[in-house]
């Protein structure tokens, strides 16, 4: 072999180093003139698309309204004879919750023959809330009765109905309920798909409350993502909830929730119940919502109280970051610690929601 030259030593011990370079330079090159894919909005795959700006809440579920009124119960603010929702409009409110059954005058229904809380019902209430000026948050039942932890009672019309067909009929039940209120110009703000729905709907289908919940995660998770089809399809300014009644237990919040994100089922806000004989402290109350606030990007909403009214709002309006977003009291008209005497007369509780408001600047 020729021995190396002086020359010729120094280029050949380089030649791996100047390719090495070359070979990064290319590399580089390509990857600045490469397109790049747009930004991404801010977004998760558990809200289904962008972000809906949503706005503070102070709202009352007063779906006992008509069956009041039907009794001839007259409703007053010191001394003013008023129709019950201007009064909580007066007071603060600004949004009216409604519950939906599928066939209420069912014999086994919640209102036998006389079906309250059914379609007809609901139209006319949406229409005098809008009219007074407030917004609409529409809660499925998905039932002909009381849905809630301990119950989830498929409608009599859908017993027989199971798998996709469950799921394409509870899609399309949705769909027609919508697009009933657009057509006369009240479409809801916010929907709820189902009422609390921790231990499932649609029993037993989606039951995962019972022995084999964890096989039926699945089965919740595809109903729920057809009725959530059917919001976003027919109402796609709406607001979607999902409702649990878990509001000190955290543990059970996030397995809850992570298992239904999982299976790709969407929302915009986290509904909770709070009772506390159910639920727990007002201390595991904020616990589990300030970690639900920063776990998910979803809002947080307390969808169902009624004692300890300060102090529930306190929290639900101060979690991080904004996402706190309000609460609705339930039944406030006539039930439990109620704002109005049994006469619809308003009383000392009703001013709470005055200092609620203005400290939260809800006008």
């Amino acid at each position: 072999m020729k021995p190396f030259t002086p020359l010729q030593q120094p280029t050949l011990f380089f030649q791996p180093l100047i390719l090495l370079f070359l070979l990064l330079c290319a590399a580089s090159a390509a990857e600045a003139q490469a397109v790049k894919p747009p930004q991404p909005t801010k977004q998760d795959a558990s809200l289904g698309g962008p972000r809906k700006k949503i706005g503070k809440m102070l709202g009352a579920d007063i779906s006992f309204l008509p069956q009041l009124e039907a009794r001839s119960v007259k409703f007053s603010d010191k001394g003013q004879p008023k129709d019950a929702i201007q009064i909580l409009k007066d007071h603060g409110f600004n949004y009216v919750r409604l519950r939906l059954f599928n066939n209420p005058a069912a014999d086994s229904g919640y209102s036998p023959k006389k079906g309250f809380c059914d379609l007809p019902h609901t139209l006319q209430m949406a229409a005098r809330t809008k009219k007074a000026g407030l917004k609409l948050l529409l809660d499925f039942h998905y039932s002909d009765t009381w849905a809630d932890p301990q119950k989830q009672f498929k409608p009599e019309a859908w017993k027989e109905l199971h798998g996709a067909q469950l799921a394409q009929t509870l899609h399309d039940y949705t769909r027609d309920v919508l697009l009933a209120l657009k057509a006369q110009g009240t479409p809801p703000d916010m929907v709820q798909v189902g009422n609390e729905i921790n231990h499932g709907l649609l029993w037993p289908d989606g039951d995962v409350h019972s022995a084999d919940s964890v096989a039926k995660l699945d089965n919740l998770a595809m109903l729920l993502k057809a009725s959530v089809a059917a919001v976003r399809e027919t109402a796609p300014k709406s607001i979607v909830m999902l409702h649990i009644a878990l509001g000190g237990q955290n543990e059970q919040s996030r397995y809850w929730l992570d298992n239904m994100f999982a299976r790709g089922v969407t929302c915009d806000v986290i509904g909770q119940s709070y009772y506390p004989k159910w639920h727990r402290t007002l201390p595991e109350l904020q616990q589990n919502l300030t970690d639900l606030a920063a776990r998910y990007p979803q809002d947080i909403v307390v969808v169902e109280y009624s004692e300890r009214k300060r102090e529930v709002n306190d929290i639900a309006f101060t979690l991080p970051n904004g996402k706190g977003k309000g609460t609705f009291i339930w039944e406030p008209l006539n039930t439990w610690e109620q704002i109005f005497d049994k006469q619809g007369q308003a009383n000392e509780l009703l001013p709470v929601y005055d200092e609620i408001s203005e400290k939260y600047k809800l006008n």
